[in-house]
């Protein structure tokens, strides 16, 4: 397209856009972006959905004028069916267990009844991360399998604070909760208010997290930044600190050992799909 689709975003959503949504246009694939990244394909299809009473013809003139298009762009209305859209994507996401007693359970739905059961509530609204996933769902059952009373952890890309929220709950004493985007950072911050566990959940910068202080590192990012950060966690942890990554492919987990090697020690790896766990103790 001829104008950004940054300039496309903040037009449509000055217009009344309720949703903007990005996709791939021509089967391009996106491989894993450096830290801070935020690649788009080459064409993009975007879509905003608009109240019904809107005048399309009238934000395609819009956005025309106002963007210096050369052209009306191409586009296509499609008008959906009235429903609650946010009870609708709830059909689709029920409490899930992790472990023995590790649950999710997201807002509006009958509490696990179990009896120790450590239960984190989610609201979908603010979701960027359901528990679904492998990956989430290997470091949630590593939180369930260990002691976390009483220890310091870091949650390295919190995303929607799953990880940390159940960390807290689950008696961690201090948690650190890092992401570099801004809405994850405040669905953590939401998150971690609507568990009660403000106090033990602070979304912080890395430069805040005291250097050799951290008794436990988990990070459920992509293999491209787990190797860019292996100097940065290794400043964190305490000697014999626990590493918790995930996010990584199988055929990815011998690149990463060899990256980290020098300054930690490998124990088990956990598969999911086609998706593993590693932990590790720095040496």
């Amino acid at each position: 397209c001829s104008a950004d689709i940054e300039e496309y975003e903040e037009a449509l959503m000055s217009l009344g856009a309720m949703s903007i949504t990005l996709r791939d246009a021509a089967n391009q694939q996106l491989l894993e972006p450096p830290p801070q990244a935020t690649p788009l394909w080459n064409q993009v299809r975007l879509t905003a959905m608009f109240d019904e009473t809107t005048d399309i013809t009238q934000i395609v003139q819009y956005l025309v004028q106002s963007l210096q298009l050369k052209s009306v762009p191409e586009y296509e209305v499609t008008e959906l069916e009235d429903r609650e859209w946010r009870r609708s994507w709830m059909e689709h996401f029920q409490p899930i267990r992790f472990g023995r007693r590790l649950w999710i359970c997201p807002s509006g739905y009958e509490r696990p009844q179990q009896q120790d059961a450590v239960i984190v509530d989610l609201d979908p609204g603010l979701a960027f991360g359901t528990g679904s996933h492998p990956t989430t769902a290997l470091c949630m059952q590593w939180l369930d399998d260990n002691d976390l009373v009483g220890k310091t952890m870091v949650d390295f890309g919190c995303g929607s604070g799953l990880l940390a929220i159940a960390a807290a709950k689950l008696g961690a004493a201090r948690v650190y909760a890092v992401d570099n985007d801004p809405q994850a950072i405040q669905a953590t911050s939401d998150n971690a208010a609507a568990n009660h566990v403000s106090d033990t959940v602070k979304v912080v910068e890395t430069s805040a997290i005291p250097s050799s202080t951290i008794d436990i590192l988990l990070a459920n990012i992509l293999l491209e930044p787990l190797l860019a950060l292996q100097v940065e966690f290794s400043r964190e942890l305490k000697p014999a600190g626990q590493l918790v990554l995930s996010g990584l492919l199988h055929e990815q987990r011998q690149q990463l050992e060899n990256a980290y090697h020098e300054k930690f020690v490998f124990q088990a790896c956990e598969q999911m799909e086609e998706w593993v766990r590693l932990t590790a103790t720095r040496s």
